[in-house]
């Protein structure tokens, strides 16, 4: 009996590792075209019908077809040893959380830096297209009060990789935006302690929104 075929990949390894290094105003990755172009369509389909707003963690969402191969290998030690060799620090021994979301609130995007309990934010951006001028477009920011000047901003269209090591200087955020917009955060943490207790912050996040509908 032969042995059954595995899906193939659908990022681009090739594309993560090209994706340069910036030092200022601190260390972070911008890569393009991470998903393979192949898998897009079964990506946009199998993409999670989520109704709430916000980022809600695996156990939250159904995930199924290339979908949840895709974080399968968002969270391979594979990709946290390619991001590692980049910035140059151990990742495949962080744990990890995934958090999804497809609706964004106008009250997101405040400007923030991560917690402490980081080491390390990946944000894939899954849109086919991205309309508007400067709504929800994440910039990498110089301080905790501005979006302007920024360093670059990051369109949130599909493939689109953006990936930083948090620091107290790390501000990003984007200008405020209502409607879907599709993308898939993982978080390397500290320690499996911080990763437990970031889970039941989400779900607590998520129970309120449901309670309040907000």
């Amino acid at each position: 009996m032969n042995a059954p075929s595995l899906a193939p990949s659908i990022l681009d390894l090739d594309a993560i590792r090209a994706a340069p290094l910036t030092q200022a105003p601190y260390r972070y990755v911008l890569g393009r075209q991470v998903i393979r172009s192949e898998a897009v369509p079964a990506l946009l389909r199998d993409f999670p019908a989520i109704e709430k707003p916000g980022y809600l963690t695996l156990d939250e969402v159904s995930l199924a077809g290339r979908f949840g191969d895709l974080v399968a290998e968002l969270e391979s030690d594979t990709v946290s040893r390619v991001l590692g060799e980049t910035f140059g620090i151990d990742l495949v021994s962080c744990p990890r959380l995934t958090t999804v979301m497809r609706r964004s609130q106008s009250k997101y995007g405040a400007i923030h830096t991560d917690g402490a309990a980081k080491v390390m934010t990946l944000l894939l951006y899954m849109n086919e297209a991205w309309e508007t001028a400067e709504a929800g477009r994440l910039r990498v920011l110089y301080d905790g009060e501005r979006f302007d000047p920024y360093a670059v901003e990051v369109p949130p269209t599909m493939g689109t990789m953006f990936a930083f090591l948090r620091a107290d200087n790390s501000w990003h955020g984007h200008r405020p935006f209502a409607g879907e917009r599709r993308v898939v955060q993982v978080a390397w943490m500290r320690d499996a302690a911080e990763l437990a207790r970031k889970r039941r912050r989400n779900r607590t996040s998520q129970l309120l929104k449901g309670i309040f509908r907000r």
